[in-house]
């Protein structure tokens, strides 16, 4: 074993200037240096795996499109979807039609039951009228001959179909069918003077004008 040598130990450690300035790292520098750049890998690490967080969970809505599909084909979770949707759309295009349809029948069916209306009365028309002429110039009907006839006008009455045409109404064009214009000193302007045959209508619609004489002013 070598004897120790005071000077030598001495002459072999650095200057007090030297470490002052940073010259010469002190032993174990080395080894100080090595965990702080280790903390910065770290430090990086975590930075990058907060930055593609966001990335992972913007794709997050994608998934059920991804559940649905796979290679380009559709999954049976997917095929179901997409034949429940096209049943949706057959099924909501069916009951718009069934609807329409329902509609034009119930149309058809109004203009239809209207119509049949329109034929009766029609037929009817001329005994309607004689009872009218009867009423008018006071003639004698029986108790039983006023029966019918009220049960006629009764169920004219109930399918919707109303009579006009009374004497000193105004005189209307789109009711009244005038037979005659007869000048008259005192009126003021053109009135139902006599009633021919009564006018018939159901609703808007007139089934027969009333035939009318008109009581027109002098001019």
């Amino acid at each position: 074993m070598s004897e120790f040598n005071k000077d030598d130990y001495l002459n072999d450690l650095p200057d007090a200037d030297e470490l002052a300035a940073g010259q010469v790292a002190p032993e174990g520098g080395a080894a100080e240096a090595q965990p702080e750049t280790n903390n910065d890998a770290q430090s990086e690490d975590a930075q990058g795996a907060r930055q593609e967080q966001p990335a992972d969970e913007a794709a997050t809505p994608e998934e059920g499109t991804a559940a649905d599909s796979a290679e380009g084909e559709l999954t049976p979770l997917g095929q179901a979807k997409k034949e429940a949707a096209e049943y949706l759309e057959a099924l909501q295009r069916e009951r718009a039609e069934f609807i329409n349809y329902r509609n034009r029948t119930k149309k058809d069916m109004d203009r239809a039951r209207q119509q049949g209306i329109i034929d009766v009365l029609a037929a009817e028309l001329p005994a309607l009228d004689d009872i009218d002429r009867i009423r008018e110039h006071g003639g004698e009907m029986d108790e039983s001959f006023q029966a019918v006839a009220a049960k006629i006008d009764k169920a004219f009455e109930k399918f919707g179909v109303e009579k006009f045409g009374v004497k000193g109404e105004d005189f209307d064009p789109t009711r009244h069918d005038a037979i005659l214009h007869k000048p008259d000193p005192q009126a003021e302007k053109a009135t139902v003077d006599t009633v021919v045959e009564a006018g018939y209508r159901i609703g808007d619609r007139v089934i027969r004008a009333a035939r009318v004489v008109v009581a027109s002013p002098q001019e």
